[in-house]
């Protein structure tokens, strides 16, 4: 699916936005909106940070027995969604596709390179279950702190990296009175790559 030249062009243009972004001094280029979905359809959308892509997909870290991972896990679908209002006059990056598991060593990799405090919070947070008080949170931070005291802090288990591989790839290039520009890279049922524009 991925050898597409028109695929290769869809990356480049994200790249070429990407840098924009950074040059433009959007305060974070990687965040970008997530929306997953339960298998009977009730959407829910979230924040997160873009941490690698290239070819294979957009790659972001969350724990699995979160909401957001419980839910990719069973409807292993998503959107994404980039929006960086300084580049040009304002750009959209939408990206749909389905989603898979990175590898453990990928994984490993990138837990390594985080905070040690991110790290611990790792441990300590059971995500998005119910919390029954800061404290609680800070007494489960202060307990693991002391487990891995004087060593390493290894990825838990269930935290881990989702690859959302893309079968649809929009532009949104923001222009006067609405007549905005919108191009869309998609695949088809057969695997070929193909490109459109879009009335604004």
């Amino acid at each position: 699916m991925n050898a597409s030249p028109l695929y290769a062009e869809a990356l480049i243009i994200f790249q070429r936005l990407f840098d924009e972004a950074l040059a433009a001094g959007e305060p974070d280029r990687t965040a970008m909106v997530i929306a997953t979905a339960t298998p009977d359809g009730r959407p829910s959308a979230r924040t997160v940070l873009l941490k690698a892509h290239d070819e294979r997909g957009f790659v972001f870290y969350t724990h699995m027995d979160g909401r957001k991972g419980r839910e990719l896990q069973s409807n292993p679908r998503a959107a994404l969604l980039f929006h960086w209002p300084r580049v040009r006059n304002g750009v959209q990056v939408r990206i749909e596709g389905s989603v898979e598991l990175v590898s453990e060593d990928e994984a490993d990799a990138y837990f390594a390179t985080r905070a040690r405090v991110s790290q611990l919070g790792a441990w300590a947070s059971m995500q998005s279950e119910t919390l029954e008080s800061r404290q609680v949170f800070e007494d489960r931070l202060a307990q693991v702190e002391g487990e891995f005291a004087g060593g390493d802090v290894p990825r838990p288990q269930r935290w881990t990296g989702f690859r959302v591989r893309p079968e649809r790839i929009e532009f949104w290039l923001g222009a006067e009175f609405r007549l905005h520009l919108r191009e869309m890279y998609e695949v088809g049922i057969a695997g070929e790559w193909s490109r459109r524009m879009l009335y604004p």
